[in-house]
């Protein structure tokens, strides 16, 4: 059981993800910012799964098929485009994301690649991240994913200042 490295963890990439919300003046969405990671569905997934470099989800999807873990935060957190998903004329498709949980999600994809990559952490972490589950997001709206490759690019390309610039005045239009 890894209760203290876990609890470590999460409250290392909330605070993270709060930093750079309030960044963009995201605010409330800096401080709700995955608080279901401390219901007992998803703490203790959290605890049992632990792996230090890598979501516990993806250890407990191994070894239960599914991660409910995964199924309960997805559910209540808007900034994952999995939460933006609604029935349509082929069936489930994607709804395209508000701006600013694009924003939220972006805070979110680079805190999680500074949490679990430490000091190996390079800018192009969270655009790899994307392009691994770019064929296979068939959730993801269109739009949504033009937007939040748009931003990942710029954070490699042009470092994170930039990145944060820009979504600040042109994503959200502050």
């Amino acid at each position: 059981m890894h209760f203290w490295a876990h609890l470590k963890t999460v409250h290392h990439h909330r605070a993270l993800v709060r930093k750079y919300c309030f960044r963009l003046g995201l605010y409330r969405q800096g401080l709700m910012h995955d608080l279901s990671k401390y219901s007992p569905v998803e703490f203790w997934a959290g605890v049992k799964y632990y792996q230090g470099d890598h979501s516990p989800n993806d250890a407990q999807r191994k070894a239960n098929g599914y991660s409910a873990s995964w199924m309960h935060h997805k559910g209540r957190n808007r900034h994952h485009f999995e939460f933006w998903t609604d029935y349509g004329p082929g069936g489930i498709t994607g709804i395209e994301m508000p701006k600013k949980y694009v924003a939220e999600m972006f805070c979110d994809r680079l805190a999680a690649s500074k949490t679990y990559r430490g000091k190996d952490f390079d800018p192009g972490d969270p655009y790899k991240f994307f392009l691994r589950g770019k064929g296979r997001n068939l959730l993801l709206h269109p739009a949504t994913a033009d937007l939040l490759e748009t931003i990942l690019l710029k954070l490699r390309d042009e470092g994170e200042d930039a990145a944060f610039a820009y979504v600040k005045h042109e994503v959200l239009g502050k």
